[in-house]
């Protein structure tokens, strides 16, 4: 059996967007689902979005995310080079085979011809294609124009009749009738191959069996079926996913300025995440699990789960799993993560390691962090609004009374007794001693220490974290508050 070769051919134009990275993913899982290799191929020909430094953001990215490719412009390998522009010579002697073969043609309409051509068209209403004028020209009138210099493309000779069928993993055979192919364009002016013919040679030079890629380019599928064809060449199993959109009218776009893989990791979210939620999108698992690491999206993923609709990009759902991700890390972990988020807001010397504590079940992404701690260096102005809750019945009231009997407790602590069990330890006594319930102690100091209605821990985890004379500060202000 033929060894499974895949291949990821990027542009360096940016940032590595979402699709590509999904693409990125899907090729390397069906490679190494079957023992296969993991190609990567820089395709930067095109030199008007070539972006400096795009090539590294690619190498990056990848590895950051586990897709460690087998060959490539880095690592070499046999069937190099892996940078398009450095494999330009050798496209046009291919062209130039199909010439021979009868399968392709020199072409010298100039510019004016078919600029001429594409008006007459526009002015009749009708799509423009090429009317393969130099199609039949003599070998003699041939020669005579290669021989004076004329500037001239290679175009492919689609068949005249008849159809041709694609296949395609997703969408079943696609049958086109050939009157409807244009004559494409294989070698244009300047020597350079066009992008469609360079991926046909390239993807049979570097002996790639499988191609992931969006389905944009089902369009140019009969093509590289008559290119294989007339080569003679094997064509590769082709996978055409559907895009990824933003919303039901609007895809996910790079040019637009949606989220790249590094806008997600500076937004916080872990890269195991980011790499488990792009495998949903498009592809559906076959039980209920959703949570997949990367080893087992490779034993998992199958073709067959893939969707011919558009995946919807959900942020809520990367942020739900994100979550997930986020308890399975280490105490260890979560906190290497999330400290420098913590430092953000909390200059204070404090137990860092205490607040991950709190704040690893509760974190969705990391970026949620600094506003979750910002209280603990400063205590801002808050509404008296906040110690009413209805449903523990507690009202200014009580919670005045409440604040004024616990105030003498903290004071009763000493500074080198001041931890947090010792803490819990004489609120319960006081909560035990006044017969009432807990959170007629605990939420009202909450709110007097923090100035807020909800936070990371209680009110007898933020008093350790902000020491002894930070709470009974906060005690004492939430007294005079109430006392208004």
């Amino acid at each position: 059996m033929k060894k499974v070769r895949t291949r990821f051919a990027p542009s360096p134009t940016g940032y590595m967007h979402i699709g590509n990275l999904r693409t990125a993913l899907f090729t390397y899982l069906i490679a190494k689902q079957n023992d296969g290799d993991f190609i990567l191929r820089i395709e930067d020909t095109d030199r008007e979005r070539y972006v400096e430094g795009a090539v590294d953001v690619i190498y990056n990215t990848l590895r950051q995310c586990g897709l460690n490719w087998d060959e490539g412009p880095d690592v070499g390998g046999p069937v190099g080079p892996y940078i398009q522009s450095e494999r330009m010579g050798m496209f046009k002697k291919y062209a130039e085979e199909l010439v021979e073969k009868g399968e392709a043609y020199y072409c010298f309409c100039d510019k004016e011809r078919l600029d001429g051509l594409k008006a007459e068209c526009e002015a009749q209403g009708k799509t423009y294609s090429y009317d393969r004028h130099c199609r039949d020209l003599s070998k003699d009138e041939i020669k005579a124009r290669l021989d004076a210099g004329t500037p001239y493309v290679i175009r492919q000779k689609m068949p005249l009749e008849g159809s041709v069928t694609f296949h395609d993993e997703l969408y079943g055979d696609i049958t086109v009738e050939c009157s409807e192919l244009e004559d494409q364009i294989l070698i244009k002016t300047d020597g350079m191959p066009t992008y469609n013919f360079a991926n046909v040679v390239d993807d049979h030079l570097m002996g790639i069996t499988h191609v992931v890629r969006g389905n944009e380019y089902l369009s140019s599928a009969p093509k590289y079926e008559l290119l294989y064809k007339a080569f003679g060449w094997e064509v590769p199993t082709y996978i055409h996913v559907e895009h990824i959109m933003k919303d039901k009218q609007h895809k996910l776009s790079k040019r637009d300025g949606d989220a790249s893989f590094e806008d997600l990791i500076n937004k916080g979210y872990l890269t195991e995440a980011v790499v488990n939620y792009i495998a949903l999108l498009g592809w559906a698992p076959k039980g209920e699990e959703e949570i997949f690491t990367l080893d087992e999206l490779i034993k998992e993923f199958d073709i067959q789960g893939l969707s011919k609709s558009p995946a919807i990009f959900d942020p809520l759902k990367l942020k739900a799993i994100n979550a997930k991700y986020i308890k399975k890390l280490t105490p260890e972990e979560f906190e290497k993560y999330a400290t420098p988020y913590i430092r953000q807001t909390v200059k204070r010397d404090t137990d860092i390691s205490r607040i991950c504590s709190l704040l690893q079940d509760r974190t969705e992404v990391f970026t949620d962090i600094p506003e979750k701690v910002d209280f603990l260096d400063e205590l801002r102005e808050y509404d008296k609004a906040l110690y009413f809750n209805k449903k523990n019945k507690i009202d200014e009231e009580k919670s005045l009374k409440s604040l004024k009997d616990i105030l003498p407790v903290m004071e009763g602590i000493d500074e080198a007794d001041w931890t947090e069990e010792n803490i819990h330890d004489r609120l319960f006594e006081l909560i035990a001693a006044k017969e009432v319930k807990n959170a007629l102690i605990l939420l009202p100091l909450r709110v007097a220490v923090s100035g807020k209605a909800s936070t990371p821990g209680g009110g007898i985890e933020i008093s350790y974290l902000i020491g002894r004379q930070d709470t009974l500060d906060r005690i004492a202000k939430g007294i005079e508050l109430l006392s208004k």
